[in-house]
């Protein structure tokens, strides 16, 4: 009879092991259409074994005898999860991420606990933060104020569309064209003259006379008073240039004045390629005049507003005009303007003019002209240099062709430095044609607002913004494990570290063993649902045939209790 009983106890390990498997198939049909849901096994093993007869060895005259024991019932060893690769499928829908191999995203819950998801189905929060369908933040890398990801520290990925803003001052411009190398080689350049002037008493005009002493000629009158503010207006090639002041002093004198000039019309007077500037001649009819040499070739025509130097009623105290007896700008030219951005994305204007310098058997020689209005505080000159071309029309040699740009007091990076790229031009005989220089292309942005962005398989989040500016904005980390299996299931498709399955290795996508991320797509369930239907009819029969052990078991101790009668 206590046989009898234990096989009923036999029976009912049957069934509890049987529904088991029914708990957890039902499980991973019910989760057949969850994201990333990771499908699980039962694993049984026997219950133990009572042994009726231990067994003994062979010996010369006896065979031996095998163990006698029997089984009472089974037990679920281990239910284990499947972490195989689920099927990625697309979405369109940028901030849905599924990972294509090993690992798992990092999320932060609201008690910053740090969990584990192959659910990708993210979303931006109203504070721009990537966070899963439960509200927890996903974790990654930030970037510093150059847009270099800065690894090692996790933190919560913030997408700020919308808010982010970004500008990216000018480093290159590239110019392209064809300079004419059959024009004239030029000569001069725009040449300016004063009213005669002469120093008190009759004097003659020297750098060190002071302005307060400069009479004009012919009326004897003194042309300045300490105090007076000048303004002088210029144009270049008929082009403004900013408006440039100067404050009379006891001390002032006409060396500063000249300077003064030069630097307010964009004259070069530094060596070696300097020619022009500011000078003191006899006028034919007596007395000194100021000349004003501009730079050579007819597109560094200069000019002065209303005819001369305004002091702060606007009086004309010194006029200017062309020179009767110099000539003009001449020589085969061409300019150009470039519009680069300082470091906060505002605009500069760069206007560079290229002059026929000289012709030869090796080929031309081009002087240029780098000029800025947004020189801060200086001279709109920035830069000279000359381009030396081969007889096949083709650049062979450049000086001069980094410009500084000073923006001191615009909030801006106070030093700008330009590189300026000539390669695309050439000199070539153009007979009646005019040089054509064009600006091609430069490397700053005007301010921009982050409007879209992406992610790629590495986890790198590269940001569009309005003004065509592409920044990384941050980087998706993942975590790996060395026993996935230990993981301790959350619910939520969320997992925290188990005591088996390691500490988690935070990488980036693609290193470390982690698998790559697949932007626009969702993992789907690795659930096959075939292979549940087989499971499903293999525990019922099981659970059907152990129920049946149980009831014939019964039907035995019936019988036995009956026999009694």
């Amino acid at each position: 009879m206590s046989q009898l009983s234990g096989t009923l106890f036999t029976g009912l390990s049957g069934l509890v092991t049987s529904q088991a498997e029914l708990n957890v198939v039902g499980n991973n049909i019910a989760n057949a259409n969850t994201t990333a849901f990771k499908s699980s096994r039962v694993m049984f093993t026997p219950q133990f074994y009572v042994t009726d007869q231990s067994g003994s060895p062979s010996t010369g005259s006896f065979g031996g005898t095998n163990p006698s024991q029997v089984g009472l019932g089974s037990q679920v060893a281990a239910v284990q999860q499947n972490f195989s690769q689920g099927q990625l499928q697309a979405t369109g829908v940028a901030s849905d991420l599924g990972i294509n191999g090993n690992g798992f995203f990092v999320i932060k819950n609201a008690s910053s606990q740090q969990l584990y998801t192959r659910d990708g189905a993210f979303t931006v929060n109203d504070q721009n933060q990537l966070v899963d369908a439960s509200g927890d933040f996903v974790m990654g890398y930030g970037v510093d104020s150059q847009f270099q990801i800065v690894p090692g520290a996790l933190q919560p990925i913030s997408i700020p569309l919308g808010q982010e803003t970004v500008a990216k001052a000018t480093q290159n411009a590239s110019l392209t064209g064809v300079l004419n190398a059959g024009g004239t080689v030029a000569s001069s350049g725009s040449n300016l003259t004063s009213q005669a002037l002469q120093a008190a008493g009759g004097g003659a005009v020297t750098a060190a006379t002071l302005l307060t002493n400069l009479q004009d000629y012919n009326t004897a009158t003194s042309v300045f008073s300490s105090g007076d503010v000048l303004t002088l207006n210029g144009k270049l090639d008929g082009t403004a240039l900013p408006s440039q002041t100067f404050t009379v002093t006891a001390a002032s004198t006409v060396g500063d004045l000249q300077s003064f000039l030069s630097d307010g019309l964009a004259i070069d007077t530094t060596p070696p390629t300097g020619t022009a500037g500011t000078s003191i001649v006899n006028d034919p009819n007596g007395g000194q005049d100021l000349l004003v040499s501009g730079n050579l070739g007819s597109t560094n025509a200069i000019s002065i507003s209303n005819g001369g130097l305004t002091n702060s009623s606007g009086s004309t105290l010194l006029s200017f005009a062309p020179s009767s007896t110099l000539p003009s700008a001449t020589g085969e030219s061409a300019n150009t303007t470039i519009t680069a951005y300082d470091s906060l994305g505002n605009p500069i204007t760069l206007n560079v003019n290229t002059v026929l310098a000289s012709q030869s058997a090796t080929g031309t020689t081009w002087q240029f002209y780098v000029s800025s209005p947004n020189n801060i505080g200086a001279s709109p000159f920035l830069s000279a240099g000359t381009l030396t071309f081969n007889t096949s029309g083709q650049l062979t040699g450049s000086t001069g062709t980094t410009v500084t740009v000073n923006r001191t007091g615009t909030g801006a990076t106070p030093t700008q430095q330009i590189a300026l790229n000539f390669g695309g031009v050439q000199s070539l005989a153009e007979g009646t044609t005019a040089s054509n220089l064009v600006s091609e292309s430069q490397d700053g942005f005007a301010i921009g607002t982050l409007d879209s962005y992406a992610i790629g398989t590495d986890g790198i989040i590269t940001g569009s913004f309005s003004n065509g500016l592409t920044e990384t904005i941050g980087q998706v980390a993942l975590a790996n494990f060395n026993n996935a299996s230990g993981l301790v299931n959350q619910g939520n498709n969320q997992y925290a570290a188990g005591a088996d399955s390691g500490a988690a290795i935070i990488t980036t996508p693609g290193n470390e063993g982690a698998g790559t991320i697949q932007s626009g797509t969702l993992e789907q369930s690795n659930v096959d649902l075939s292979q549940e239907f087989i499971n499903l009819i293999i525990a019922s029969t099981g659970y059907s045939a152990s129920s049946r052990v149980i009831s014939t078991s019964d039907q035995l101790l019936t019988e036995l209790l009956n026999s009694q009668r």
